[in-house]
C-alpha cells in the first residue's frame, strides 16, 4: 500500500529542495568569485555583518541544522563555527574570522552533503517532529524546517551580492 509520504509528489518536492540548494550554492560562488579575505571583512554601514560572517553563517546553518536533519555528518562542527551563530556580533577583527577560502571549501562540502542527504532521506523522516522551530511552531516537522532553512540560505546568499558591490566589484548575476 502506498502512503501519503511515499508518493511521486514527495520525490518531486525533494527534487525542488535539491535544485534550490544547488542554485544557492552556485550563486554564492558567483558572488564571491575573485574576492579576497580582506574583501570579506568589509563592514556594511551603518551596520550588519561582513561577507565573511555571512558565508560562515551559511556554512554553520548547513553544518549544525540541515546536516543533522538529513542524518549526515558535519563538515567543520559546531565549535569551529560558533563565531557564526545567529545573533553573534559582527566580525570586526581579522583574527576573529576563518579564512574565506576555508569557509568556501566547507560550503562546497556541506552543499554536497545536503544534496546527498536530500536524495537519500526517507519520506517518513520528513513527517517527524523537528528538533526545534525558528518560528516557535509547535507543529514544526523536518519537512517544514527544511523549507524554512532553504529560504534562510537564499536570503543570506542574496546579501552576498551587496557585499560584492561593497568590495568594488561588478554584480555577478546580470
Amino acid at each position: 500500500m502506498t502512503t501519503a509520504v511515499d508518493t511521486p509528489a514527495v520525490a518531486a518536492e525533494l527534487e525542488i529542495l535539491r535544485e534550490q540548494s544547488r542554485v544557492i550554492h552556485r550563486v554564492l560562488h558567483l558572488n564571491t568569485e575573485g574576492l579576497t579575505q580582506e574583501d570579506s571583512l568589509i563592514q556594511p554601514q551603518p551596520g550588519g555583518n561582513c561577507l565573511n560572517w555571512v558565508v560562515g553563517h551559511l556554512v554553520n546553518t548547513y553544518d549544525t541544522v540541515v546536516l543533522p536533519l538529513l542524518e549526515e555528518p558535519p563538515v567543520l562542527g559546531k565549535e569551529a563555527l560558533k563565531r557564526y551563530d545567529r545573533g553573534t556580533p559582527p566580525v570586526r577583527e581579522p583574527g576573529e574570522a576563518l579564512p574565506l577560502t576555508e569557509l568556501l571549501a566547507a560550503w562546497d562540502e556541506a552543499s554536497r552533503r545536503v544534496d546527498g542527504g536530500l536524495a537519500r532521506i526517507r519520506p517518513e523522516r520528513l513527517e517527524q517532529a523537528a528538533p526545534f522551530s525558528p518560528r516557535q511552531n509547535p507543529d514544526e516537522t523536518v519537512r517544514s524546517l527544511l523549507t524554512i532553512v532553504i529560504f534562510h540560505q537564499a536570503y543570506h546568499v542574496g546579501q552576498t551580492a551587496l557585499h560584492r558591490r561593497m568590495a568594488g566589484r561588478e554584480g555577478a548575476i546580470k
